[in-house]
C-alpha cells in the first residue's frame, strides 16, 4: 500500500469547486494509482482540465497515466495507450497515442484489468524514459498562481 500523499495546494484551489462524488472518486483513482506505483512523479496541470500526471521522471513524456478532471467526469489516460496490449478492449479514443478508461465509479477501475494495464504502461514508460532520476515521488506543480 502507498504512504499517504497530500493533495498539492495548488491542485486543491481547483478540485475544490467540483461536485463532491466527482472529488471523492478522483481521490480514491489517485489512491489506487499510488498503491500501485507509490514512486511515481505527480505532474500537476490546470489548461482545459485540472489534470494529474503520473510519471517515472520528472518529464510529462515519461509519464504513464494520468487523471483529467473535467466539469462532470474523469477518465483514466494512458498517454502511450496505442502501445499497450488491451484484451478486454477497456481503453478508448481515436488520438495517434492517448487512449483513456471513463471512470464513473470505482468499480471502473479498481479490477485486474486495468491494474495490468497500469503497471504495463509503467514498464513502458521505464523502458522508453532516457532520464537518469526515476521513481522519486516528487510532486510538481505547474499550475500558474
Amino acid at each position: 500500500m502507498s504512504e499517504t500523499r497530500e493533495v498539492h495546494p495548488d491542485f486543491l484551489k481547483y478540485l475544490k469547486h467540483k461536485e463532491q462524488g466527482l472529488i471523492d472518486l478522483y481521490l480514491n483513482l489517485r489512491d489506487y494509482i499510488l498503491g500501485i506505483h507509490p514512486k511515481s512523479n505527480e505532474l500537476l496541470y490546470h489548461t482545459h482540465a485540472l489534470t494529474s500526471l503520473y510519471s517515472v521522471s520528472e518529464e510529462m513524456g515519461d509519464a504513464f497515466c494520468m487523471i483529467p478532471i473535467y466539469t462532470k467526469h474523469l477518465n483514466l489516460g494512458f498517454n502511450k495507450g496505442t502501445l499497450l496490449k488491451d484484451p478486454k478492449n477497456l481503453l478508448q479514443g481515436t488520438g495517434k497515442w492517448i487512449r483513456h478508461i471513463p471512470i464513473e465509479k470505482e468499480a471502473d477501475f479498481k479490477n485486474q484489468e486495468v491494474k495490468d494495464l497500469i503497471e504495463k504502461a509503467i514498464a513502458l514508460a521505464t523502458e522508453d524514459s532516457t532520464s537518469k532520476k526515476l521513481n522519486q515521488g516528487l510532486v510538481i506543480s505547474k499550475i500558474k498562481k
